[in-house]
């Protein structure tokens, strides 16, 4: 089966020139195209911009992104680096979710601390530390 780049744009939820400008840096060698110079995604192309968007959303640059898509395409000469790439991404992703408990953990005290205000029908203003002092 075959696909549009506005259906797989669709399927991603991204504006298909985001995909464009993915096929400009290089990031979608494997993608054929038809007369015209039409794209023709397949299932396998889908994988691909799938893995694209997760490395995107661990916060990989772009410039890494197509250095790994050209490891790819050197073969098992490069599975080495492929794999420390992987390594190194699992463990700033590991680090981000530690922030983002952190986070979501002072984010629960504050619902918490207002839950209570709310019920009480006030607040100990001097546990806010925004609150100016007169």
């Amino acid at each position: 089966m075959s696909y549009s780049i506005g259906e797989v744009a669709k399927q991603f939820s991204i504006p298909a020139s985001t995909l464009r400008y993915y096929d400009k840096q290089g990031l979608l060698p494997m993608v054929e195209r038809k007369n015209g110079g039409i794209r023709s995604f397949t299932d396998k192309d889908l994988k691909g911009v799938k893995t694209i968007e997760y490395l995107k959303r661990s916060g990989m640059p772009i410039k890494d992104i197509k250095k790994f898509i050209d490891w790819c395409n050197e073969g098992d000469s490069s599975l080495e680096k492929r794999y420390q790439l992987f390594v190194e991404r699992k463990k700033l992703v590991k680090e981000e979710i530690k922030e983002l408990e952190e986070t979501l953990s002072v984010i629960e005290d504050k619902c918490k601390y207002y839950e209570d205000a709310l019920r009480n029908g006030y607040e100990d203003r001097s546990k806010c530390p925004f609150v100016v002092k007169k």
